[in-house]
């Protein structure tokens, strides 16, 4: 059917313009069930209805965004001098209230701040202290919590597959490790992260954030590190989350001897590039030499091969003044040491992988981990092949599309790759290609491969917002095995569709073809099939006497009857010739194949009176099911056809 609308309408199963399905639906005018006319269309009246909300939803948004300003300019014009404190606050001896702090963290209010002394200002008006913390004085906490309220950070306790910037090994490679160097990892490690390490709600350690954070984070506490020291020693300058074009992140410190460092992390190629030194065995800093720089380069390889995602630490000591309206540095780094994560790789993946292959499902790896990296894991997972290509994304950016036409059939893992690159891939196997595209993703930056495929699948746990709106379907285990129940059941369904439409249209086709054409011949009303039999079947069969009417009736009847029954084994298989094969393992097929030859018997010779029909001969009933099989090898023949 998609075929169809496709080669005769240009409707596509994705991003059908309005113009062709207007066309389409205007053709179809005249079938009579609309749910079943339009089935692989889009439904216009929708468009016209979510077009007509997004217009709404800017709208508003436009008008929001306008009451906004107004508001920012209507506050900026207050003086921070207009702000008095509220009698109840004053009694409980703070100076400062909570919706005025408010103010100042949602609107990142840098004037109220400075008004109030900055931070150190801040803690003095709220009876605190920015290295001691709160008094412990009963009273004036159980003050601070009727006025502040209540300060509690619960979360939900997660697994993590991290318990197998370790703890047998964490003592032995501490004791190896140079103090200065020691301090340096765990500085980096602490500061330059995006998890954070908490007290839950039984007082038990908890670490939060991405696995990678965790793995890390992990790791520096079973080296002995304290999180919330290591935080307290220095103070937070500017802060730069990590960037998938990067592919690193970075944070300036202000450290406590004075001067200020920056920290960076990342992928380890890109970062150890911008290193020109690094801290030995000794834990002195030395110039990162050419030999240097082949023993780091294969330690990379060497966690890479082994399926292990690696990441380089590196730091610089900045010696002018830092703005945080500057930039972190981009070079000029010492390398502190690399790490290597292990991403394990779920049970049943292998085995969906080799499913989804049988089944003539290509899988490709598409990823921002190192190219090593990325290929041990396929390897691991059975995407990647001896046949198969690897390609990073920067080598796949700068192919001439002749190039792209060889390469992209061969293309089973794609490492250090962008968005762009994998919206990309996807776009041409799409349209170049013309292949059904389906497409896994769980981050923001997916959302516009995901658009593009045919089928988008996103991640019900780990995925965005943004993600899951851009996909068509969302897996809630977040396991790649579930996307082959999906693969299965849609091409169940669709199979099934094909067999039901098959199987309808032979019916159908042949009962309007015959009382068509006899109307045409006789010029008369169309004829029933019993009527059209009627002058030469009684001569064929040499059927004489008061009976023969109804003998010949009968007959047609059960012609007919075995002829759809052998038509029903024949749309088994759309495109197999023997399609007897596997039929015993469908026991609910054979039963109602079974059941209707049974009726059909019982009908035949036992309810004459009921049923109008008279008993057969063994040789009217080898004839009734020799007609009714004749249609199976027209049906083997006609599958010969291209189509």
């Amino acid at each position: 059917m998609e075929s169809y609308l496709n080669e005769n309408f240009g409707v596509q199963p994705k991003h059908t313009s309005e113009e062709v399905l207007g066309r389409w639906r205007n053709l179809c005018g005249v079938v009579k069930n609309p749910k079943r006319r339009f089935r692989f269309t889009a439904n216009l009246s929708k468009r016209y209805e979510a077009a007509a909300m997004r217009r709404t939803n800017q709208e508003k948004l436009r008008i929001a965004v306008l009451v906004s300003k107004a508001a920012i300019h209507f506050l900026l014009g207050v003086s921070p001098s207009d702000y008095t404190v509220p009698e109840n606050v004053k009694d409980a001896g703070f100076q400062v209230c909570a919706d005025e702090l408010s103010s100042i963290v949602e609107g990142h209010d840098v004037k109220k701040l400075k008004f109030h002394g900055d931070v150190d200002g801040l803690a003095e008006k709220l009876s605190t202290s920015t290295t001691d913390g709160l008094n412990t004085n009963t009273d004036q906490f159980n003050r601070r919590k009727e006025i502040y309220g209540i300060n509690k950070f619960a979360e939900a306790k997660l697994r993590s597959f991290w318990i197998f910037d370790v703890s047998t090994n964490a003592s032995s490679l501490c004791s190896e490790i140079p103090d200065s160097s020691l301090k340096l990892l765990l500085q980096t490690i602490f500061n330059n992260t995006g998890g954070e390490v908490v007290a839950n709600k039984d007082g038990k350690r908890e670490i939060l954030g991405s696995p990678t954070e965790t793995a890390l984070l992990e790791f520096a506490l079973s080296l002995g590190g304290d999180f919330h020291a290591e935080r307290r020693a220095t103070k937070t300058i500017k802060v730069e989350p990590f960037n998938s074009t990067k592919k690193r992140m970075g944070v300036v410190l202000e450290l406590p001897e004075g001067g200020m460092r920056a920290h960076t992390k990342g992928a380890s190629e890109i970062v150890l590039a911008a290193c020109d030194k690094v801290i030995n065995s000794d834990g002195e800093v030395v110039p990162l030499d050419e030999e240097s720089v082949k023993h780091l380069n294969l330690t990379i390889n060497q966690f890479a091969n082994e399926a292990l995602r690696t990441l380089c630490l590196a730091y610089i000591d900045l010696e002018n003044k830092f703005s945080p309206d500057d930039s972190i540095p981009v070079s000029g780094y010492t390398c502190i040491g690399i790490v290597g994560i292990k991403d394990p790789v779920r049970p049943g993946v292998k085995e969906s992988v080799a499913l989804c292959r049988s089944a003539g499902i290509t899988v490709r790896m598409v990823t921002g981990d190192n190219i090593n990296t990325a290929k041990a894991i396929a390897r691991e997972c059975g995407i990647l092949t001896d046949d198969g290509i690897a390609i990073e994304g920067p080598d796949f950016r700068e192919k001439k599309m002749e190039d792209l036409l060889e390469l992209i059939p061969k293309i089973q893992v794609m490492a250090r790759s962008s968005p762009l690159d994998k919206h990309t891939l996807v776009k041409h196997l799409r349209t170049t290609f013309e292949e059904v595209v389906a497409v896994t993703g769980d981050g923001t930056n997916d959302a516009p491969a995901l658009h593009e495929a045919d089928i988008g699948l996103a991640m019900g746990i780990a995925g965005t917002e943004v993600a899951k709106e851009s996909a068509d379907v969302i897996i809630l285990d977040d396991n790649f095995s579930t996307i082959v129940t999906v693969a299965k059941w849609g091409r169940s369904v669709y199979i099934n569709i094909q067999k039901f439409v098959q199987f309808q249209l032979t019916v159908n086709i042949v009962a309007l073809v015959v009382n068509f054409s006899s109307a045409c011949l006789t010029g008369t009303a169309p004829l029933t099939a019993v009527q059209l039999l009627w002058r030469n079947g009684e001569a064929i069969f040499g059927l004489v006497g008061p009976d023969s009417g109804l003998i010949l009736n009968t007959l047609i009847f059960n012609s007919f009857v075995f002829c759809q029954i052998f038509n029903e084994i024949s749309s088994r298989e759309m495109e197999e010739i023997n399609v007897f094969r596997g039929i015993l393992d469908n026991y609910v097929f054979v039963v109602v194949l079974g059941v209707t030859v049974l009726f059909q018997i019982i009908i035949i010779e036992f309810l004459g009176t009921f049923a109008n029909t008279a008993p057969l001969t063994l040789t009217q009933w080898f004839v009734s099911i020799l007609i009714g099989f004749v249609g199976m090898p027209i049906a083997a023949a006609l599958k010969k056809v291209p189509v």
